[in-house]
Order: C-alpha cells, then structure tokens, then sequence
C-alpha cells in the first residue's frame, strides 16, 4: 500500500530520514530550480528514487508546493525502540503519550514539537487517535520522519510497561489541583495529553503518577492539544538544562 506526501518540507524530510520504501518522486516543472526543490532532488538521486519532471502537473494539488513523494506506509516503532533510544543517547526516557487525539494539525504539531524538545517516542493508541497520515506529517513539517512513533493497542498497558521502567507518568489536566510548574521533571519522564474535546482519559488519569494543569490567567478557559503539549514539553527541557549546568560546573 502507496500513499503520496506533500509539501516540500514533508517530502525533504522524509528522504533524509530514510526510514520509509520510497516509490517516485513527483516535481512539477518549471519549480525544480527552487533551492529546496534542488536539494530534494539530489537527495532523491543519491538513493536511486525514479524522479518524474512535468508529469505531475495535473496531479499535484496547490498545497504541494510542486512536489510530492509516492511512498510505503509509516514504519511504527515499538515502545522498547523508544526505550532503546533514550539508552543509545545516554539520557533519562523522555516520552509522550497522546491519549485520543484525533486532530491531524494537533498531533502533526505536536509530533513537530516532541522532535524539537529531544522526545524519545510518541506514544499513540490504534483506536480514538489520528494515525500517520499524509496530512499529519504535513502538519508535522516532517518531523514524524524522523520520530519513533509506537501504535498501541491498549493505552493503559502501555503505560503500566513505561512506569515499570522507572518513569514518571504526568497528566495534563485542566482541574487539576497542581501546577505543573510545582513539579520536578528533571528524572525519565511521560507525559500524557489529551484529546481536544474531552482531555486526558479518567483511566489514564488515574494510572498516571501525577495529574498536573498549567496555570491559566486569562480569560480563556483552556488551551488546545498542540500548545498546552509544547508548553509542558518545554517545561521539562528548561528544568533538565538548567540541571546540566549546575552539575557541569
């Protein structure tokens, strides 16, 4: 089974990740002199990808950017991958658990961010939660090219395996009595966001070792999926650098 991606950065991104069966390359004419265009080219060349010049005018929709690439389906990690990377990395299990998030632009950006703050592996459940398509990894700029993503059949379990290994599992949730920024993220770490309508699972919550909410002071009464997952992820990334320092001086 073949699915096209589109957008420069999503078709950039996966021909240096190398993690998919790549079919053709698909660039419309009268675009291939753009920068990016180039460097897609020679990297599709490297790898001996059949290019298709000019053919793909009438295929290829405006969000294309003039390109697209034909290739196999998203390769799934396992979760003892994501474990496996952290250990390669010599650092603590930083990890993060969608729990029904089914908005394409939610889970692409927040798999953009994951990949940017050094997440080991994005936890997803095979049911109530968007999949790789296409439109998330638009979405994500590429960026789930690059990530270890583990499609789960049960989240609950998944999440019993990630505390067995000595991680702590935090909730993001809107009622919550803590903030996160009472907590220490500094050890292994997961945290668990929620669909867009209904938020972290009662089941998940429940399993999690800790609940926490972020701070809100305007009039908004909560923020989507995407910002308050950035939000947290970076609040982790801040308290684990400003411990590196300390212990490297």
């Amino acid at each position: 089974m073949s699915e096209m991606l589109y957008s420069r950065q999503a078709v950039r991104e996966c021909l240096r990740a190398r993690r998919r069966k790549i079919h053709r390359l698909l660039i419309r004419e009268g675009v291939e002199d753009a920068p990016i265009l180039r460097e897609i080219r020679t990297l599709a060349e490297a790898q001996r990808i059949r290019i298709s010049v000019g053919a793909a005018r009438q295929a290829l929709p405006p969000e294309a950017q003039g390109v697209a690439l034909e290739v196999g389906e998203y390769p799934y990690a396992d979760l003892d991958d994501c474990f496996a990377l952290a250990q390669a990395r010599g650092e603590r299990p930083f990890l993060l658990i969608l729990d029904g998030v089914q908005d394409p632009h939610n889970m692409g950006n927040l798999v953009r961010t994951a990949e940017a703050a050094g997440v080991h592996g994005v936890v997803i459940g095979a049911r109530r939660s968007a999949s790789v398509t296409p439109a998330v990894v638009n979405a994500s700029a590429g960026a789930t090219e690059h990530m270890l993503i583990a499609q789960v059949v049960n989240l609950a379990r998944a999440v019993e395996a990630i505390k067995a290994r000595d991680v702590w599992v935090v909730a993001l949730h809107g009622e919550a009595q803590q903030t996160l920024y009472e907590l220490d993220l500094r050890g292994g770490l997961a945290f668990v966001i929620g669909s867009e309508g209904e938020g972290v699972s009662r089941l998940l919550r429940e399993k999690a070792d800790i609940v926490a909410r972020l701070p809100m002071r305007g009039r908004v009464g909560s923020l989507n999926a995407a910002a308050a997952g950035a939000a947290a992820l970076y609040e982790a990334v801040r308290q684990q650098s400003q411990a590196a320092l300390k212990s490297a001086r």
